[in-house]
């Protein structure tokens, strides 16, 4: 009988073909690979986007442990993430497929994988839907920071934001319908313009400010927050970098369009994370350490901005502040392309309503464009509370970062609960596999409770925070629809035959 250590280095031995990979889990060749290692990397990389995410993020952690908690927090936090991508990566090199975590969470359970692959497939749905529709409304809302920098008589309305996101939006998916070629330039593009932005920004708030703050001043603790208790309020301070660390995996997705996907796939999730932690680290010390007047800074509209403004000048601050708009504007993209390759092999199982139309394939493009066209309807769907009243937006946009880290977690735990059953892939932990799997697990249901907990006091309809009614809206729909028609008629991933039957069906 073979030891699991035997197993790892079998699977060490061999890196089988891809589209043998593919046909061994039961599924034809349907989508071209035209992703490199690179590519696979750049979709995740672009995805977390340090600049959006710190960013769109930066004020509130001013107010919830202030420089203390940003730069340690992001410190800490990182490294809980990497351990999270790194046991997700594991998975992935087994079950190189797009359908990812709910495809591997119906294969790793041992009973009842209808069930896991149901409620993971739509916690995954849900989170990158909210992923899409609140990367476009930040987009929307620092292009109306620049235009009324540019234009001071401008004033932002949430009409106008809403407009601007759905707009943003509409052509983010036209570029996934008609220029696929390119979106896969853009996404290699998208790390340059990062790397590169970070640099130019980083290295203007280095020479250009009249003052710098004293190293010291990287311990400061402000707990703004409106709670008493310092320790909850820096704890509230962690979320930033959780908000910024989200869908990594979009390499998971991207397995059945990726070259050498066994190893290219979990090496895109866990480079991606390093990555960004580093870079994004340089960038948010750029920031504390350029700080004015704090309470000036963080009382105002858009935090990091103001940092920019008081630091390099107004002409100076809006080149930078076109450089994260492109920012944001790349990790939206990135991120539709990945919801769509969700939705795509979620349809490819029967999972959702009108399957046969989500699951189809352009023979022009080799894409499954009716899917991106219902990520766009979805996330516009998100987008349209923000009309009224951007509480609302923000309570459903918050099911982004919690329903994806439940995802990552199922099949890690799954992974785990399996024991020494499991069979990795050709990238794999060894024995740390276990140990980084329950601290990555932990770690996803700590922060997710502090996700759902109040983030402002007095708690007022305004400051409510109301991401657990979402959370709860979403698990009852699921739930219900599972035990009146789903639990009858889905099963789990579907195999379509043998491997030689299956590669018989695969696109020329």
């Amino acid at each position: 009988m073979s030891t699991p250590r035997a197993r790892a280095r079998a699977a060490d031995s061999v890196v089988l073909d891809d589209d043998a990979t593919l046909h061994a889990m039961g599924y034809p060749r349907k989508l071209t690979r035209r992703f490199q290692a690179f590519d696979n990397f750049a979709i995740s990389f672009t995805i977390i986007n340090i600049l959006s995410g710190i960013f769109s993020s930066f004020g509130f952690g001013m107010n919830a442990g202030g420089p203390r908690i940003l730069v340690f927090g992001w410190i800490g936090v990182s490294l809980m993430v990497l351990l999270i991508g790194a046991a997700m990566a594991e998975v992935a090199s087994a079950y190189p497929t797009s359908g990812a975590l709910y495809f591997s969470a119906g294969k790793l359970a041992k009973r009842h994988k209808g069930a896991w692959s149901w409620f993971t497939g739509w916690l995954n749905f849900v989170g990158q839907i909210g992923g899409t529709a609140a990367t476009g409304y930040a987009a929307a809302t620092f292009i109306q920071v620049f235009v009324q920098l540019q234009w001071p008589s401008y004033q932002p309305t949430a009409h106008q934001t809403v407009l601007i996101t759905a707009l943003v939006i509409v052509l983010q998916g036209l570029a996934n319908t008609y220029t696929v070629q390119l979106v896969a330039v853009l996404n290699r593009i998208s790390v340059w313009w990062l790397l590169i932005g970070l640099v130019v920004i980083v290295g203007a708030l280095i020479v250009m400010p009249d003052h710098h703050q004293s190293a010291s001043f990287v311990t400061h603790f402000e707990n703004n927050t409106g709670f008493t208790s310092g320790l909850y309020g820096g704890m509230l301070g962690l979320l930033v970098t959780s908000w910024t660390f989200t869908g990594f995996d979009g390499s998971f997705h991207m397995s059945e369009e990726t070259v050498h996907a066994t190893v290219s796939a979990p090496k895109g999730i866990t480079r991606a994370i390093g990555c960004s932690a580093v870079a994004g680290l340089v960038l948010m010390l750029a920031l504390v350490y350029s700080i004015g007047d704090y309470a000036e800074v963080a009382g105002a509209a858009a935090p990091p901005v103001q940092i920019l403004i008081d630091g390099l000048g107004l002409r100076v601050a809006k080149v930078m502040l076109l450089i994260v708009i492109g920012a944001m504007l790349f990790c939206g993209l990135a991120n539709l392309t990945s919801n769509t390759r969700q939705i795509f092999a979620f349809s490819r199982d029967g999972a959702m309503p009108g399957s046969r139309w989500w699951h189809s394939v352009s023979l022009r493009t080799r894409t499954p464009v009716k899917a991106v066209w219902l990520a766009v309807a979805c996330s516009l769907a998100l987008v349209v509370p923000g009309w009224w009243s951007h509480t609302a937006f923000t309570a459903i946009v918050s099911v982004n970062v919690v329903g994806l880290f439940l995802a990552y977690a199922v099949p890690i735990f799954l992974r785990l609960r399996l024991g020494d059953a499991f069979q990795p892939g050709p990238w794999h932990l060894g024995r740390w596999g276990r140990p980084i799997g329950w601290l990555a697990v932990t770690w996803i249901l700590l922060s997710s409770v502090l996700f759902m907990l109040p983030q402002a006091s007095p708690i007022t309809v305004d400051s409510f925070n109301y991401a657990p009614i979402a959370l709860a809206v979403v698990l009852l729909v699921a739930t219900v629809w599972w035990f009146a028609t789903a639990r009858r008629r889905f099963q789990g991933p579907v195999s379509y035959g043998r491997p030689d039957e299956v590669a018989a069906m695969d696109l020329v």
